[in-house]
């Protein structure tokens, strides 16, 4: 019986999932993946991902997050003795500096250099961090900018459960990116293709964005046994004044606001409060939502399948309800539903 002290437990958000539902690449057409439509009620509904459009209505707001994945996996060989790293960008802290997961750590000590694509790029480690990610400096002799370099050499940053190639890294972006920053993708809006989109307006639904680059976390699983003692990593969010509009207005008139993604639901629940005000429109955000968390902004909620004992997971059974997130996981498990950033979608109403 779960009990509120059992939902601190990260052992009671595992499940058992098969190999082969881990989704290697994704499907074509975007919006011919599966969904699952969640309700609070308990009520499990098989459709496609396309379907989405007739679980909304004139006045919801469906907000997404317009960030862009950057090619932030890069290979480094040491100038000195040739040894090998790999460096993943998080989150830029001045122009050419930025905060990295690098690995193996042992080799990438304060003073070190090392060289990128032959030269192309160079890094310097600067400092450890507490949690140990690497502050380095990169520097360069061409007349490009520092994303411009990244462009061409570096490598998208496909989760490690993703084995395969990836042959058209545009796939690991959505179609409405456009701001540069993420690490990883908001996999939720994979799914849409510009003619769901337009069809979603058509029926007078206000789509409308957030920014919120999405760092460390997608990396790290939750290694304490009481998830209350979790140190939720820090992202940085934005959102626009047409936005903030919107979203004062739907919750005035008691209308829907949908998040595409827990990236978008984390951005919205950081921002306003339970009346629709505003409570900061930039910044960094490290909210945490588990079970019990009140939501403040959003009603419903557009998702992938998590990872196991994952934060997101967590977020998942504090909108919909633990039981009934627990349920759906072993309905789609059983239904053969593909599971993580290349998988398939829930609705939760």
């Amino acid at each position: 019986m779960i009990t509120p002290e059992s939902l601190k437990l990260r052992s009671s958000y595992s499940f058992e999932l098969p190999a082969e539902l881990i989704a290697q690449h994704p499907v074509t057409p975007r919006d011919a993946s599966r969904l699952l439509v969640c309700r609070k009620s308990g009520e499990l509904t098989d459709k496609i991902f396309r379907d989405v459009a007739d679980y909304l209505q004139a006045g919801d707001v469906l907000v997404v997050n317009k960030s862009k994945v950057i090619p932030a996996r890069l290979f480094a060989q040491d100038v000195n003795t040739g040894s090998k790293l790999e460096i993943l960008l998080l989150r830029q802290k001045s122009l050419n500096d930025w905060f990295c997961m690098v690995k193996p750590g042992k080799k990438a000590k304060p003073g070190k250099r090392f060289l990128i694509a032959e030269g192309k790029l160079r890094a310097e480690i600067l400092k450890i961090e507490e949690n140990g990610d690497r502050l380095i400096r990169f520097t360069f002799d061409e007349k490009k900018t520092f994303l411009q370099i990244l462009d061409e050499i570096g490598n998208m940053p496909l989760p490690p459960y993703i084995t395969e190639k990836l042959e058209d890294k545009n796939r690991y972006q959505t179609v409405y990116a456009e701001v540069d920053g993420s690490a990883a993708a908001p996999t939720a809006g994979l799914h849409f293709t510009e003619e769901l989109l337009n069809s979603i307006r058509k029926k007078g639904v206000k789509i409308v964005s957030v920014i919120l680059h999405v760092g460390i976390g997608t990396f790290r699983p939750v290694k304490e046994d009481d998830i209350t003692k979790h140190p939720m990593h820090s992202e940085f969010f934005s959102v626009p004044p047409e936005t903030v509009a919107e979203i004062q207005k739907a919750k005035t008139e008691h209308r829907r606001v949908i998040a595409v993604g827990t990236t978008s639901c984390r951005t919205l629940e950081s921002a306003f409060d339970f009346d629709g005000r505003l409570l900061c429109s930039e910044g960094n955000t490290n909210i945490f939502i588990y079970p019990g968390y009140q939501f403040r902004c959003i009603d419903a909620l557009i998702t992938n399948f998590h990872l196991p004992e994952s934060t997101l997971i967590m977020l998942v059974c504090a909108l919909l309800g633990y039981d009934n997130t627990m349920r759906a996981y072993r309905h789609a498990v059983k239904e053969k539903y593909r599971f993580f950033s290349f998988g398939d979608a829930m609705l939760i109403l």
